[in-house]
């Protein structure tokens, strides 16, 4: 059964329906978000819906605090849905928990048709039969029970059984024309008929999932590579769905590329930090920043290009101009282009989300006034300097607290003279009234570039370290003011005197 071309569907702008339906298992990843991201994309592109449902059938694995954090990352990323969980639409419901009855009619439907039928052979019946037959074990099941008689379906259900169902496969080519891959064929014969519901009365996944798509209007899926195998499964429940009634047209399938961890060719697991999108979170990236790097992941804006917004992205995004290959997680790159993105943001709009991590690290609970005045007349001096909003801990945490660390790399790098220097910059700041960072500059460039003939990047090192305790920090000359005068020069003498001891 070659698929008809006039049954795949030909849907486009407005009429375009793709779905997001991952189960609610573990915490979301990197390649889930990929997906949901690409079907967002090309729904806004077409001015089509895309439909959010949760497949969750699996009760030993499902759980809601998956699908809650689910629902939490969506919203963090503002990938928004039209139909599906949590806002409704004409499909209702959107849990596969909570549709057994709607699939109870459509098994119905296909028993009556022909397309499904009753099979009692269990696991040790098969191989013996493979055996006896000369056939390979790992070729499964055999189609024995495709024509039972009703005297032999009774002597089974006398003996205790239930059946399960299976879905006649036809002994010829399935075809289609993947949107990314290009034409793929399965030759006849690649697999035999396949259970779809369980002896209990329960339909398996692979059966439930492309009903939905069938019910809901789906007219394109696009998911990953590792799926494609039962890509001709889903063909043959498509053919048998289109004689029953039950829907008038194939969807268009698009089998989007792998992506790989950092190292080897192993796809990024599940338990690879890289694959933790809140992880990512945590550390500091920003939504648009991460969005953009996950849509490089396979598809490219163009020549030379890395850094979009996510409207250029939803304007340029096709699935056809998905690259089919492999896509390699690269850190440093993503870390790179939310940095990008972070020197985007407006400097009122940086400042109030650094607060946050901020008040994670423990530098204040609920901030004062006082502090978040501070805070944000430091946010636009380490906006230019770091590529995670985490980052901006260690950027300004010297200013609150009392108790200044000096981290060893910034200590191993001060030149011997350095007790020296930091005596000589409290000699030259004692005197100034007016603590603007051009007056600390004059001041500090007097003492120690014109008096000690110390080249700046050498001068300015010690009391960077004195006053932040680190090597790379924000401007220093505007750091003291923020500090204010007395404690900045408090921080001088502290150092000088641990250097001394």
């Amino acid at each position: 059964m070659a698929t008809p071309h006039a049954l795949t569907t030909t849907a486009t702008g407005a009429d375009v329906r793709v779905r997001f339906c991952p189960s609610p298992t573990g915490l979301p990843h990197v390649g889930l978000i990929r997906t949901a991201l690409f079907n967002w994309a090309y729904a806004r592109h077409n001015g089509g819906k895309l439909v959010f449902r949760i497949e969750d059938t699996d009760a030993a694995r499902d759980s809601e605090e998956s699908y809650q954090q689910l629902l939490d990352a969506l919203r963090w990323l503002k990938i928004d849905w039209d139909e599906g969980v949590e806002v409704g639409g004409p499909h209702a419901p959107y849990r596969q928990s909570e549709r057994h009855d709607i699939y109870r009619g459509v098994i119905d439907k296909l028993l009556a048709s022909g397309a499904l039928y009753e099979s009692f052979s269990n696991a040790e019946e098969i191989d013996a039969r493979n055996e006896a037959n000369g056939r390979a074990k790992q070729l499964g099941y055999d189609n024995f029970d495709r024509d039972l008689t009703d005297e032999q379906k009774a002597v089974f259900r006398a003996e205790g059984r239930q059946p399960a169902l299976r879905l006649r496969v036809p002994d010829e080519d399935l075809t289609y024309v993947d949107l990314i891959r290009g034409e793929v064929t399965f030759p006849a014969g690649s697999f035999p008929d396949f259970v779809v519901v369980r002896p209990n009365g329960v339909p398996l996944y692979t059966f439930v999932n492309p009903v939905d798509d069938a019910l809901m209007g789906i007219t394109h899926v696009f998911r990953g590579e590792d799926l494609m195998p039962s890509t001709a499964r889903q063909l043959v429940l498509y053919a048998a769905l289109i004689e029953a009634g039950v829907t008038t047209f194939v969807p268009r399938f698009a089998h989007m590329p792998l992506v790989l961890g950092e190292t080897g060719n192993k796809k990024l697991s599940k338990r690879d930090p890289q694959a933790d999108l809140f992880l990512h979170r945590d550390r500091g990236f920003i939504p648009e920043g991460l969005l953009n790097y996950l849509a490089l992941l396979g598809w490219a804006i163009g020549p030379d290009r890395d850094v979009f917004s996510l409207d250029e992205f939803v304007a340029a995004f096709d699935i056809e101009n998905v690259n089919p290959n492999p896509a390699r997680f690269d850190q440093k790159k993503a870390e790179s282009i939310n940095g990008d993105h972070i020197r985007m943001l407006d400097e009122k709009d940086f400042a109030e989300r650094t607060i946050p991590y901020l008040a994670a690290a423990g530098l204040f609970d609920e901030p004062t006034h006082e502090q978040l005045v501070l805070a944000f007349r430091t946010a636009p001096l380490v906006q230019e300097r770091v590529q995670l909003l985490g980052d901006v801990v260690g950027m300004m945490g010297f200013l609150f607290t009392d108790d200044i660390s000096y981290d060893a790399d910034a200590m191993k790098g001060l030149p011997a003279n350095a007790a020296d220097v930091l005596e000589a910059c409290v000699t030259a700041l004692e005197p100034v009234t007016d603590f603007t960072p051009q007056n600390i500059q004059d001041a500090l460039a007097a003492a120690l570039v014109e008096k000690l003939e110390l080249k700046p990047r050498v001068a300015y090192g010690p009391p960077r370290v004195a006053i932040t305790g680190r090597r790379v920090s924000p401007p220093l000359f505007e750091s003291m003011e923020l500090l204010g005068k007395d404690e900045s020069l408090r921080r001088l003498g502290l150092l000088r005197d641990v250097l001394r001891e």
